[in-house]
This record gives C-alpha cells, sequence and structure tokens, in this order.
C-alpha cells in the first residue's frame, strides 16, 4: 500500500472522510524493491502521546510519529510485512494514560448480502444488522455501529468514551447503497451515543439519534443509549401456545386501551411508575374487569409528553419514562402470564421534525418527501414518510416484525390510516399533488400497507393487526390478493361517533334521529369492526364520557350504561379507554393519574362493577362474541319503535340455536307490558339487566325472566311481555333448544 497522502491525513483530521478503514488502522505498506512494512495510524486528537503495543509481547511498545499538529500519528514497523495484533496505549494532555483497542483494526460486519436486501427492501430484520449491537469480534467484546445515511460525506460516533468529538470515530461507508458501518471495542451496555453526520449538501452537520437505536436517554436528553436486548428469559410459553385462539375473531375481545403514563401515578409524587410496577397494577385490574386484551397508546420514544406517543422519533426503543427494555419485556411478559393480550399502537404515517430524529436525517430528506406537498402534514406540524422509498419501506415494516418478535406484541394498531391512503388529507384545494393517474389515493401507501399487512401475517401469523381508518375506504379487512388492504380488524369511526352524537342529545329529541342507532347495521358486515370509545373521544372539549350524557347523576349514568350495554350486543369486537370504566367527570389529562379515588364508592363503583360484569358475560355467552363479522349473528326483531326509542334483536353463536334476545330504551321512563317478538316457545332467562341495583339502577326488570305466549309478533311465531327499564338494556338467554337431527334417506 502507498504511503498516506497529505490530503488523506487532511480528509481524516477536518472530518470529512467518508473510508477510514483506507487510511487508519493497520496496513501493509509497500516500500519498494520487494520490501514491505505494516503501518499503524490512529487519529487521536485528544491525546500527546500514542503508543503501539503488541499483544503478544506487552513489553514491546513502540511510539507512532504525529504527523501533524491536529494528532494524526503512524508507526512503521519496517521489520514486519504481516499484521499483528495490537492495542494503543495513549497518553493524555494531562498525563493520563489508558490502554484501548484500536476499532479501525477490526474487519467490516455487514456482508454483502446484507447491503444486497436494505438496497431491495426485503432485509426484514434491519433491526439484527443496523443500530448498535453488542458483539464479540475476534475475541474482543464491544458495539457495532451501522447506519444508513446515503447523502453523508462522513458519519461518526460520538459519546462519552471519546468526549463526544465527533472526528474520532468516523464510521466506513459500504458501497452505494449509503450503509455506514464501524465496531468499537471497549464499549460496553449503557453507553450514549449519537451520530454526527456531515452532508454532502447545503454545509449541513448534525447530530442524530439512531434511527435503530433499542434504547434512549429520559426526556428532555436526546441520546441513544446502548442495550442488550437479547437476554431476557421469557415465561410466556404458554400464552404464545394459546394466542391463536385468543386473536381469534371467533373469539371475545374486550380491549381496555391505556395511556401508561397517566393511568396511574406515584401519589406522592406524580411521578411515573416502572414498567414493572405497571405490570402488576394492570394486570390485576384487567383481568379483574374481565378485559382481554390491553392496548398501549405508542410506547415508542417520543420527546413530547403531549403529544401521547404519537410522534415517535426512537422507533424501536420502548420509551425510557417508565424504565428499561427489559422492564418492558417483563410487562408485556407478566400480562401474558394473566391471560391478557398486549397490542400497540404504530404510527408509520408521519413523523415529528424535532432535529435529533429522523427529519432531514443526512442533510436530504431522506425518510420523508421532499415537496411539502407530499412530505408534510401541516395540521400535526410533522413528516411524511416516503412509502415508495425501498429503505423506508424496509425500516417500517422491519420496526412492525421487531415489536412481535423482540417483545411478543400480539397486534399492531395502525394509527391514522385515513391520511396514509390520502394525498389530500387536510389539505386545501391544490396544496396536493396526485398520484400519476391523476387521482387522490397514495398509491405507494396502498402498497406499503399491504406488504406490511403480507410479511406480518406471513411471520406471525397468530398475531392480529387493526386499522384506525375512518373512510369509506373499501375492503380494508380483506386480503391484499383480492384488492384489500390486508387488516384483520378496522375501528369503526362512524358507529362511535353516530353513537354519541346520539347519546348526548336530551331523550326527547331522539325519536328523530331514531337513524343514528341503527344505520351501523347498514355496514356492519361489510369490514371485521371494532367499536371502539377511544381516548380521542374525551379530550379537546370533548368531555368524559359520563358528562357527555344529559340529565342528571342518574340519568347520565344511567345512559352510559345502556350505550355500553348495547357496543356489548352490538356485532364487532370492543375497545373503551381508562377511565371510562368508572365514569370519570374530568377529561383525560396526559400529565395525570386517573382519578382513582371515584372508584371507590357511589356509582362510580357500581359502574366499574356494570362493566366487569358485562365484559364477564361477554366472554361466557359465545351468541356475544362468536360471529361479529356476518349476519348469521345477528338479526333485528323491531327496529321500528322510534317514539319509544326502543330497538329489539337476537345475536347468535356459532350453534344457531344458542341466541340472546336484546331489548335496548334509550328513553328516560320504563316502559311496562311491552311485546316483543321471540324465535322459541319456552322460559327466556334475564340474564343481564343494566339497570339492576347493584348497578345504581331502579331495578325494573322481569324478576329474573318471562315465559314466551304463543302470541306471534314481530314476525316471530312467539312473543314476550316485558318490562323494559328506563335508559336501560335487558338481555334474555332463549330456552334450551334440542338440536334437529335429519331423518335418514329411505
Amino acid at each position: 500500500m502507498k504511503t498516506v497522502l497529505d490530503g488523506e491525513i487532511d480528509a481524516i483530521v477536518f472530518a470529512y472522510h467518508g473510508a477510514p478503514l483506507d487510511v487508519l488502522g493497520p496496513h501493509v505498506k509497500d516500500l519498494g524493491a520487494g520490501r514491505q512494512a505494516v503501518a499503524i495510524r490512529a487519529f487521536r486528537p485528544l491525546e500527546a502521546q500514542v503508543w503501539v503495543v503488541a499483544k503478544d509481547d506487552p513489553t514491546q511498545s513502540t511510539a507512532m510519529q504525529k504527523l501533524n499538529d491536529v494528532g494524526f500519528f503512524e508507526a512503521v514497523f519496517a521489520d514486519s510485512a504481516e499484521i499483528f495484533p495490537y492495542y494503543l496505549h495513549l497518553v493524555g494532555h494531562d498525563g493520563s494514560e489508558v490502554d484501548i483497542e484500536d476499532p479501525y483494526a477490526y474487519p467490516l460486519q455487514l456482508t454483502e448480502f446484507d447491503l444486497h436486501l436494505l438496497g431491495e427492501g426485503t432485509h426484514f430484520r434491519t433491526y439484527e444488522k443496523l443500530g448498535a449491537h453488542l458483539r464479540t469480534v475476534a475475541g474482543v467484546q464491544g458495539v457495532h455501529f451501522a447506519v444508513w445515511a446515503p447523502n453523508a460525506e462522513r458519519v461518526s460516533v460520538k459519546g462519552n468514551f471519546n468526549q463526544w468529538d465527533g472526528r474520532t470515530h468516523p464510521l466506513q461507508l459500504r458501497g452505494q447503497l449509503g450503509v455506514w458501518e464501524l465496531f468499537v471495542p471497549g464499549l460496553v451496555q449503557g453507553e450514549v451515543y449519537k451520530y454526527e453526520i456531515k452532508s454532502r449538501y447545503m454545509g449541513f452537520t448534525g447530530d442524530k439519534s439512531d434511527p435503530y437505536g433499542v434504547y434512549a436517554e429520559r426526556r428532555p436528553n436526546t441520546g441513544s443509549v446502548v442495550f442488550d436486548i437479547e437476554h431476557y428469559e421469557w415465561g410466556d410459553d404458554d400464552w404464545a401456545a394459546n394466542r391463536r385462539q385468543h386473536n381469534a375473531l371467533t373469539a371475545p375481545m374486550a380491549i381496555y386501551e391505556v395511556h401508561l403514563g397517566s393511568w396511574q401515578r406515584a401519589p406522592e409524587t406524580n411521578d411515573f411508575l416502572n414498567y414493572r410496577d405497571l405490570a402488576h397494577k394492570l394486570a390485576a385490574y384487567v383481568k379483574k374487569l374481565g378485559y382481554t386484551h390491553i392496548e398501549l397508546l405508542p410506547v415508542a420514544e417520543h420527546p413530547f409528553d403531549g403529544s401521547w406517543g404519537y410522534q415517535v422519533v426512537g422507533y424501536f426503543a420502548p420509551t425510557s419514562r417508565f424504565g428499561t427494555p427489559t422492564d418492558f419485556m417483563y410487562f408485556v411478559d407478566h400480562l401474558h402470564q394473566n391471560g391478557i393480550g398486549v397490542i400497540l399502537d404504530w404510527v408509520p404515517a408521519h413523523f415529528p421534525k424535532d432535529s435529533h430524529g429522523l427529519a432531514y436525517f443526512d442533510g436530504t430528506h431522506l425518510y420523508e418527501h421532499a415537496d411539502p406537498r407530499r412530505g408534510e402534514h401541516a395540521q400535526w406540524g410533522t413528516n411524511i414518510f416516503n412509502f415508495g422509498r425501498n429503505e423506508v419501506r424496509n425500516f417500517l415494516i422491519s420496526n412492525a416484525l421487531y415489536w412481535l418478535d423482540k417483545y411478543h406484541i400480539d397486534g399492531l394498531r395502525v394509527d391514522a390510516v385515513a391520511s396514509m391512503l390520502y394525498l389530500d388529507y387536510g389539505r386545501e384545494g391544490g396544496d396536493w399533488l396526485p398520484n400519476q393517474y391523476g387521482g387522490r389515493e397514495n398509491l405507494e401507501a396502498v402498497d406499503f400497507i399491504r406488504r406490511f399487512n403480507e410479511q406480518v401475517h406471513k411471520e406471525f401469523p397468530d398475531v392480529l393487526t387493526m386499522a384506525e381508518e375512518s373512510t369509506s375506504w373499501p375492503l380494508v379487512t380483506r386480503p391484499g390478493y383480492v384488492g384489500g388492504l390486508g387488516f384483520d380488524l378496522k375501528w369503526n369511526m362512524g358507529w362511535m361517533h353516530d353513537m354519541l352524537d346520539y347519546m348526548e342529545m336530551d331523550a326527547v329529541f331522539r325519536r328523530f334521529h331514531h337513524h343514528s342507532i341503527t344505520f351501523s347495521l347498514m355496514y356492519a358486515f361489510s369490514e371485521n369492526f371494532i367499536l371502539p370509545f377511544s381516548h380521542d373521544e374525551v379530550v379537546h372539549l370533548k368531555k368524559a364520557m359520563v358528562t357527555k350524557m344529559p340529565g342528571d347523576d342518574w340519568q347520565r349514568f344511567a345512559s352510559l350504561r345502556a350505550l355500553y350495554a348495547y357496543m356489548y350486543t352490538h356485532p364487532g369486537k370492543k375497545l373503551l379507554f381508562m377511565g371510562g370504566e368508572f365514569g370519570q367527570w374530568h377529561e383525560w389529562d396526559h400529565d395525570h393519574s386517573l382519578d382513582w379515588h371515584l372508584a371507590e364508592s357511589g356509582l362510580h363503583k357500581q359502574l366499574q362493577q356494570f362493566v366487569a360484569d358485562l365484559n364477564h358475560l361477554y366472554q361466557s355467552e359465545p351468541a356475544m362474541h362468536q360471529v361479529d363479522f356476518s349476519w348469521e349473528g345477528f338479526e333485528w326483531i323491531n327496529f321500528h319503535d322510534i317514539d319509544k326509542s326502543i330497538i329489539a334483536f337476537e345475536r347468535r353463536a356459532a350453534d344457531s340455536n344458542q341466541r340472546l334476545v336484546v331489548v335496548c330504551n334509550f328513553a328516560p321512563v320504563p316502559r311496562s307490558g311491552y311485546r316483543v317478538g321471540v324465535p322459541f316457545a319456552g322460559f327466556y332467562t334475564e340474564v343481564f339487566n343494566s339497570d339492576a341495583v347493584p348497578y345504581g339502577g331502579s331495578n325494573v326488570g322481569n324478576n329474573g325472566g318471562v315465559p314466551s305466549d304463543p302470541i306471534a309478533w314481530d314476525k316471530r311465531p312467539h312473543s314476550v311481555l316485558l318490562t323494559i327499564p328506563p335508559l336501560g338494556v335487558v338481555i334474555l338467554k332463549t330456552p334450551a333448544q334440542e338440536p334437529v337431527i335429519s331423518a335418514p334417506d329411505a
């Protein structure tokens, strides 16, 4: 190898060399006339002296010559033509001494095949290659760093280990893809680091958190943290073995939506609880109330508490607000061991503009579109991912698989799907660019969503994906091969808004809006729906669930019980945001704990018991959950009683002989002698009454059940005479039916 040139030294010294391994570390040097030597070079701008020490004989040390005043050192071993193992002995300007391994003496770790897959966007375990990983290379422990920054002129890793000097540890550029890597020996778990990126363009130099970092400093600090996530010992084998049946579309699914930062806090200090403390408290509570799953507002690292987690900077890092990655693993593990599934909100639609994050990552619009008409959500102040770029799709799909793989997550609820599907979402007039056919559909996002769902279901077939999608886009929950998006479930935003609008009306006006409670059955089976009452409905002056209801306190709680009972008997899976289960008066405040003292007495405690009993009934009655996505599981009995604001319907199990009759009264007056058609003769047991005394009701009901009469009603051969409570719902179980056995053929 030729002698190092002054231009190469300058490129290292002034931090714009993209291939430091070509210059630094050990090299065989051609001295001419067939003679060779070993040259070892180091750039140590913070040291006064540097020595090369042979590992085989530490008594043999050689002072390196300082080739310039900035700190470029070289030692030439003229009597050797073979590179030998060594370490560096550093002497600081203050006389301090330390021995280090030379990062530039170690080989590159990424294979050409890794780079090929990354380039074509099909390396769905990217998180095992990029980021910071504890490795043992040539018998030496350290950290391997790798990052994608194709428009960078130079990328360095810096931290306390090099006094945050971005000149000291430049990474090596690998080919045309723009991936940079370096193994830094001697680093251990807990090291805080960032990438210093010098762009080829605009003179940009910036400090960036690691896009693939698995742990981060607690805000407001923004550094990434080296952490080993590979050695947690999971105890959820039983859950994993049975997850398919827990997540089956025929199984009960009652989801408790939780924001970990405000579900409970330390009462004396208002500090966050650790993931481990939350695991025990939340598992016990959710199990007691009969929920089958929890859904967490995004736990990926985010700088701003007020974003509730929806403005993600660290896509691979559980937020350090509540502990370490292994603490979060413990959280998921403990819930699984208590029979509770864990769903994460996942945010692939957009990301914030914080300078340490993905925005303008390498001095160019790398993860986002450059044109603000495609690249910005003006309403949210965030950037939109460029779904047409292979590496960006790879980043997002790998991230989805990462949570399922490393954290055993049971489902991903994809946020803001509508904003991904439409190019003109939230935009005025001509402030958007049409697709190649002149339409408003974001074809690249549609392709990404399909690929995401295909890959998730290919690798984790028992995991659920859910879309928060608020428009009439067709086939959201149908497979991609029939033109669908491939989700398992979709939030029924229309039902949620119709029902809340209806329930907020004074009862005297409800007769004019009866369609609000029946219209959902016009489309209930066009998708696989979840019925949500989510966090978005109890913020920004929308009021808490109970205070949305009109009337005095008794009427408010009665109305809320009726609403929840209708939700649980309506086709579709269920979701309720925390605090709604005990009727918190105040809107949700992300900075404070729920008002748990309310649940200790009165109507609040009774509502909590109501929700628990409703959940347990929902799980125990197949008719309430087995056939949610087909007409076979539902039939109207009477939806025409507009004047009384009453509806009646059947729910049916897979065995159609198992049926429930549900009657809902949304008026604040009881109805006695109310006749309802029923499918069979016999005694109809009242299995649930939202007006029962233990729930704070007036105990208007049917004394445990009623016999049917041979009176045809509602186009049925039999009927029952009921007393329907005010603002109440009664659920009747049909009498057992003998199976019909066909006569054998003659």
